[in-house]
């Protein structure tokens, strides 16, 4: 066992030192952004690599808040990315458990239909979806997007959720109902609280999924009222100029929804996504 010992901090001295390369490696493209940010106008271009410039400034971050509607763009995507999220789990909590529990005829049937949609990608179901929205005259308008993102955010949180039902005890529910709770009292009370992880986790990827969506939003959103930050970043960008600073401070500003999101929701994360997937 003695032996063993050295052999083991020498492994152990590769893995930190392996894990340490990684973070600098994915660090670096955050760091070169929040240094572009930082700079002066006439100094976007500069190839120094100084941890923060030595004139370092704020300009950019007012100029961005400013001179454009970012604050709009990020409040469109906020209620569009949060109705979305709320939408998927909410149907999907309901519909999983009937899928979990529940032997119907046309359940395996169900189970394939709704495996098959996570295959398609999504350009795929881009022109029946926008020829719906368009006949029930929903174009430009916040309904439409969000439906256009349910048809994809709904399937996929069924498919998680039930896995992880299939992982909670049978039995559970069968003492609750001999000490007389009704099925809707078990469901809520008993059976919600222990899926909070995957219920958790299914929110998060179902509100990242409307919050970076460009695609459907550039063809259903065309008012500019309407635009989400994907749409607004791009008007950051000209045909013969970008505006380099504004671009960087905007990308920071629009990730700090999204880190605050993941840092309540971390704890979820790993037992979320690792148990939704154990059972079929």
């Amino acid at each position: 066992m003695k032996r063993s010992r050295p052999a083991n901090k020498i492994g152990l001295t590769v893995v930190y030192l392996f894990l340490i390369a990684v973070s600098l490696w994915v660090l670096f493209p955050m760091w070169r952004v929040l240094s572009v940010a930082l700079r002066p106008g006439d100094r976007l271009l500069s190839t120094t690599l100084e941890l923060f410039p030595s004139d370092a400034t704020l300009q950019n971050f007012k100029a961005v808040i400013q001179d454009h509607d970012l604050l709009l763009w990020l409040w469109n995507s906020l209620i569009i990315s949060l109705t979305t999220a709320f939408l998927g789990v909410s149907i999907a909590a309901l519909s999983s458990y009937a899928l979990s529990r529940w032997t119907f005829r046309g359940r395996n049937a169900m189970l394939i239909a709704i495996f098959c949609t996570q295959l398609l990608p999504q350009t795929a179901m881009m022109i029946a979806s926008y020829l719906m929205i368009l006949k029930l005259n929903l174009v430009n308008t916040y309904m439409g997007i969000i439906i256009a993102y349910s048809i994809k955010a709904v399937p996929f949180s069924i498919w998680i959720l039930k896995g992880y039902y299939n992982t909670i005890p049978r039995e559970i529910e069968e003492a609750a109902s001999i000490d007389g709770a009704g099925q809707v009292r078990i469901l809520y009370r008993i059976f919600l609280p222990l899926a909070a992880p995957a219920l958790s986790i299914v929110f998060l990827l179902n509100f990242m999924s409307g919050w970076n969506e460009y695609l459907f939003a550039r063809i259903i959103l065309q008012k500019s009222e309407l635009a989400t930050w994907p749409l607004g970043l791009t008007r950051l960008s000209g045909q013969f100029l970008t505006s380099w600073g504004d671009f960087s401070a905007a990308s920071l500003i629009i990730a700090v929804p999204v880190v605050v999101l993941f840092l309540f929701s971390s704890r979820y994360l790993l037992s979320g996504l690792t148990l939704g997937a154990v059972e079929g």
